[in-house]
Order: C-alpha cells, then sequence, then structure tokens
C-alpha cells in the first residue's frame, strides 16, 4: 500500500527542525539542576559576628518600661520579687536557672552570655552561650505543628518582613519563667519577637508576650546586642564549678563559711 510507504501522503506530519529544537529546549529546561538554596542568603541582613546582650532598658536616664499587669496570682510574686530584690540585688530569688536547670523563651535571649545567628535555607538558628542552648526557627513557610512537644525553647516559626525577623514561639515547659520575676505560666504562653538592625552593629530585639493566665493583656520588652565580629561562641557547662545553685529558701548555696570537704 502506498500509504504504508509514504505517511505523509495520508495526512501524517512530519517534524520540522524548527519544531524539533523548541522540545529539546523544554527538555533540558525540565531536566536542569534546580535553583541553589543558598542564593537566595545573599539577600537578608548581616547579621555575622557575636552578639552581647548590652542594654535591656530602663538604664540611666531612661524612663523604666511600663510595668506588666497580671493576673492575681502572678501579681503575688512580682511584688515579692520587686520587694526582695530592692534589699539585695543580685540574688536568685525566683529562678531554678541558677541551679542549671536551663532558661525557657523568652528569658534563654537576656542571659549575659553572647549569642550567634546561622542563616540556612528555611531555618534560622540561634546559639546561645548560656548551657549551650540552641533555638531553631523555621523560616520554610510552615505553620507552627498542632502537638509538638513541649520544650524550653519551645517551638518557632518565623519569616522576614523586610529586614526584621518575625517569629512566633509556643509550647514552651510551663515551669520555666516568662518574665523575670515570676515562675511558671500556662500552656498559652506565645511569644512574638521583632529581630532587627536598629544600627550596623546593635540588634533590637522586641519581646511580646501574650498568656491570659498570666497576663492582663500582651507585654512587650526591648532589649539590644552589641556586634562583636571576632567573638568567638564558647562552651558553657553550667554543672562545672557552679557556685550559684539556689538552698531551699531561694538564695545562692555557696559560702566561703564551708569548711574543706562540707
Amino acid at each position: 500500500m502506498v500509504c504504508a510507504v509514504a505517511l505523509s501522503a495520508c495526512g501524517a506530519q512530519s517534524t520540522s527542525p524548527a519544531a524539533l529544537d523548541s522540545a529539546a529546549s523544554s527538555a533540558a529546561a525540565a531536566n536542569a539542576a534546580p535553583s541553589n538554596p543558598y542564593a537566595a542568603l545573599a539577600k537578608l541582613p548581616d547579621w555575622n559576628g557575636v552578639w552581647d546582650v548590652t542594654r535591656v532598658p530602663p538604664q540611666p536616664g531612661e524612663p523604666p518600661p511600663a510595668q506588666p499587669k497580671l493576673t492575681p496570682n502572678y501579681e503575688k510574686q512580682w511584688d515579692k520579687y520587686q520587694a526582695l530584690n530592692k534589699k539585695q540585688k543580685g540574688l536568685n530569688f525566683v529562678s531554678e536557672v541558677a541551679s542549671c536547670i536551663p532558661p525557657g523563651v523568652p528569658q534563654s535571649m537576656t542571659e549575659p552570655y553572647p549569642i550567634e545567628f546561622l542563616f540556612t535555607p528555611g531555618r534560622v538558628t540561634i546559639l546561645i552561650e548560656t548551657y549551650s542552648l540552641t533555638r531553631r526557627i523555621y523560616t520554610d513557610g510552615g505553620p507552627l505543628p498542632e502537638n509538638p512537644d513541649p520544650s524550653y525553647q519551645g517551638t518557632s516559626v518565623g519569616h522576614w518582613e523586610g529586614d526584621t525577623l518575625v517569629v512566633e514561639t509556643s509550647d514552651i515547659l510551663p515551669e520555666t519563667s516568662a518574665l523575670n520575676g515570676i515562675n511558671g505560666h500556662s500552656d498559652k504562653l506565645h511569644i512574638t519577637e521583632r529581630m532587627h538592625l536598629a544600627n550596623p552593629d546593635t540588634l533590637e530585639i522586641s519581646t511580646t508576650r501574650t498568656d491570659p493566665a498570666v497576663f492582663l493583656e500582651p507585654y512587650t520588652t526591648k532589649a539590644y546586642y552589641k556586634r562583636h565580629r571576632d567573638w568567638k561562641i564558647m562552651e558553657y557547662v553550667c554543672e562545672q564549678n557552679n557556685h550559684d545553685a539556689l538552698d531551699a529558701k531561694g538564695n545562692a548555696a555557696f559560702s566561703l563559711k564551708h569548711n574543706p570537704g562540707e
């Protein structure tokens, strides 16, 4: 049959060189390697170096921040702490952190030890020298998980609003402190942090705490961090030579009056 030999004569169309080139280009694009996920990191602000918390208002000459509006049980804790701290500043009246129990968020961010930020695709990792803690902030667009296990640093997701990193944290262990001066909170504690450069070498973090069991309204504080490009995060093992553990009354247990072996 003629049609069996000459298909074009029976209505079949031959493929033109231009069509072949277009098909080859499409196949090459489909098989091309995915874009480098690290390339997007170059667009983020420069937070390199190690950051040292240097200013938690109020400072001399600054007005004090607004006092937290607390529910009755937590207001009693707060008032007791304020009274004790006026008599003997610097003692660990309210926190088990002195006994090597890690601080939770947000207190872990204002311990008197430096922090470091690591940017990787879909995540910002914060290394905290205090107790060698690590925070992982997921920036891949996912929501907070529904039922994660509570932990000291909680579960954090974040997103960028221009040069500001906005972080939402929940599922923080309820025995931790949401604010210096009070112990404990409910499982409804939610922390919102807004982190940005106030100037090239100063990082500002605004922290808002929300928990209807503790606060009558959201409570916000600010802290400032100085950049040290030549610093390194050191290992911190709290149990090693700890002289700050609490006694039964909440005061530092270390005393120079102890005899050797006691």
